[in-house]
């Protein structure tokens, strides 16, 4: 049941949930507070009423928390896309490194023997892929463009966005302008956006054809922002550029690695934190020439050449068939023939049976989904590998599989820590070492 009257006594914030809000306890029960940070006092509004807790929305701060920061971008508290602009970057660290100690010792019952030094790298324009949720909205007369609002399907109505990579963090407005003026401005629903180092591609999702005017607008607009558009009619499969396009890449200049990718494919979204992973990656595995190594789901071979450019051969193991072609191209182009791509369905207990799944290895790495990697444990346990590296992007799945690798083949969880791929929302990436014999 929702409450609109603010409360007469304040409340102290005592700590921070795993989503960002704020935590306080009024009269015995639960309640968490958007945009709330610990040790504040804060004027609050419930907004829910659950039997287990409460949800409100911050009123008033009456004691701040030497912690708290003016946030940069002007739409903060109602766009959904970022969560922690108001806390100082490094406390956010701080927070995500205590997400995932919880989530290692409450879930997996294991604690690794090193903290490892964050990874990270600038928190503004970091966002290189991006999905933007589109609506036609008559009373406004216009397209309105962006991320969805905080806890609602409406998208917030935008001018910028402080964390998307330039020139898509300036585009938004004259995009909304493109989407409005187009004749079929009320069957267009998003735009995928990715920044390569050599181009920038914008996915326009359409469900309805396009006519010769609205092509025109279209290709004027690219020419006049410099950027590739790709149209989407339906599935990935649909996706085709509407003129002639460059291939998209990215440059690991680190281990003379180009990585080419389709505007929808995915990539990691922090550019400039992708390669310290890979490189953090290259250096805890430490490949060697002569050794075998097995990186599972491995999509366009991101780590996979990398680590091949040690010597050691590597098998790379994807579910995407699309995937795994432009992996072996990707090999190709960058002249690597010490690694092999397979496609295998890796969310399936038949995978165990595949012929690469039987190969010895001594060294793996694991990049899965949120999910995580439960279903291809049993092939890393019986591999024979000494050294296993653990990439994750959800601290709940990878503290589950931690304990597993730990607790039932024998692996030792030796170092752990965050990576902030995600600077200002409360998404934490890791990476764990895990080793044996």
């Amino acid at each position: 049941m929702a409450g609109t009257a603010l409360l007469n006594s304040a409340v102290e914030i005592v700590d921070l949930a795993h989503d960002g809000r704020g935590v306080a306890r009024v009269d015995g029960k639960t309640v968490f507070i958007d945009d709330a940070l610990p040790g504040e006092r804060v004027e609050w509004r419930r907004t829910k009423r659950g039997r287990n807790f409460d949800e409100g929305r911050l009123q008033r701060v009456l004691e701040p928390a030497a912690d708290r920061v003016e946030p940069r971008c002007a739409h903060f508290g109602v766009c959904g896309g970022c969560v922690l602009q108001h806390l100082a970057p490094a406390r956010q660290l701080e927070f995500k490194q205590r997400q995932l100690h919880e989530a290692l010792t409450r879930i997996g019952k294991v604690t690794p023997a090193e903290i490892l030094p964050p990874l990270q790298g600038g928190v503004w324009n970091y966002r290189r892929r991006a999905r933007l949720a589109a609506r036609w909205v008559p009373k406004k007369e216009r397209t309105v463009l962006g991320f969805r609002e905080r806890s609602t399907s409406y998208i917030a109505d935008v001018k910028r966005c402080e964390v998307l990579l330039p020139p898509v963090d300036s585009l938004i407005e004259p995009l909304s302008l493109l989407l409005t003026a187009l004749s079929v401005r009320n069957r267009v629903p998003q735009i995928e956006v990715a920044v390569a180092d050599n181009a920038v591609a914008l996915v326009v999702r359409v469900l309805e054809e396009l006519t010769a005017a609205d092509r025109e607008l279209l290709l004027r607009f690219a020419h006049e922002h410099a950027v590739q558009i790709y149209l989407q009619p339906g599935g990935y499969e649909t996706i085709a550029p509407l003129s002639e396009v460059t291939p998209l890449e990215y440059r690991l200049p680190q281990f003379d690695v180009t990585v080419r990718f389709q505007p929808n494919d995915f990539v990691q979204v922090n550019g400039e934190l992708n390669a310290k992973m890979v490189a953090r990656a290259v250096e805890l595995l430490a490949p060697a020439p002569g050794e075998r190594l097995l990186d599972l789901f491995c999509g366009l071979g991101n780590f996979s050449m990398p680590l091949a450019r040690s010597g050691a051969h590597v098998v790379g193991v994807e579910g995407d068939a699309g995937l795994v072609a432009r992996a072996r191209g990707n090999a190709e182009l960058n002249g690597i023939d010490n690694i092999e791509f397979v496609c295998g369905d890796l969310a399936q207990a038949s995978a165990a049976d595949a012929a690469w799944a039987r190969r010895p290895y001594d060294k793996v790495l694991l990049d899965p989904p949120r999910a995580g990697a439960l279903e291809v444990l049993p092939i890393v346990g019986r591999c024979g590998a000494k050294a296993v590296l653990y990439v994750s992007c959800h601290p709940g799945s990878l503290a589950r599989d931690a304990g597993l690798l730990v607790h039932e083949h024998g692996f030792t969880l030796r170092a752990a820590g965050v990576m902030d791929m995600f600077p200002h929302t409360a998404h934490v990436e890791s990476a764990a070492l895990f080793t044996r014999g």
